[in-house]
């Protein structure tokens, strides 16, 4: 008779792995979190980088991520994508911000502004974590979009000024700022 190799190991018992409790971040540790991202973003506010000057007058740059304060456009709430609309809309760039501590949570862009949020968006499950954790805590969040509607029509043009406000203002939420804030809401 041959050995059962699929039975070598039938005397031991299996059983289900417990799942380990999801890590909450501490009140302490959201404080420090939020304070180190307000702190860097107001740094880019109030330190506008310096002017190349010209010889000629040059027109300025359309498209350009320094003149562009996601804190200073006007705020619609997060619900905007529930409104009836009657076209999918125009190109922007998007941002989600938490108005009550003056960040900027994510940085986006869209070819399609009233349609880009319908459905699955990987930001409104960052959103919900985060507001249920300020929940959680007692601390205020007004997490509200805002809309810069000067964006290149070209998706590539559009992408790449996007990428820069990302790197500019190290919008939490994007990937590309996941080293340098972690991903508690993720």
């Amino acid at each position: 008779m041959e050995p059962n190799q699929l039975n070598l190991f039938s005397d031991l018992t299996v059983t289900p792995e417990r799942r380990a409790e999801t890590l909450v971040m501490s009140f302490e540790a959201l404080l420090k979190w939020k304070s180190q991202i307000f702190e860097y973003q107001h740094y880019v506010r109030e330190n506008k980088p310096p002017q190349q000057t010209a010889l000629f007058d040059l027109t300025p740059k359309h498209c350009d991520p320094d003149q562009i304060d996601p804190l200073l456009l006007r705020l619609v709430p997060m619900s905007f994508y529930r409104l009836p609309v009657d076209s999918p809309g125009s190109a922007c760039l998007y941002f989600i911000i938490d108005s009550a501590a003056s960040v900027v949570l994510y940085v986006g862009e869209t070819c399609r502004s009233n349609k880009r949020w319908q459905g699955i968006h990987a930001c409104k499950d960052y959103i919900a974590l985060y507001q249920d954790l300020h929940y959680r805590y007692g601390l205020q969040t007004a997490v509200n979009a805002a809309f810069w509607w000067d964006a290149p029509v070209d998706r590539r043009t559009r992408q790449e000024l996007e990428l820069n406000l990302i790197l500019k203002w190290r919008s939490p939420f994007n990937k590309e700022n996941w080293e340098r804030w972690g991903q508690p809401f993720g």
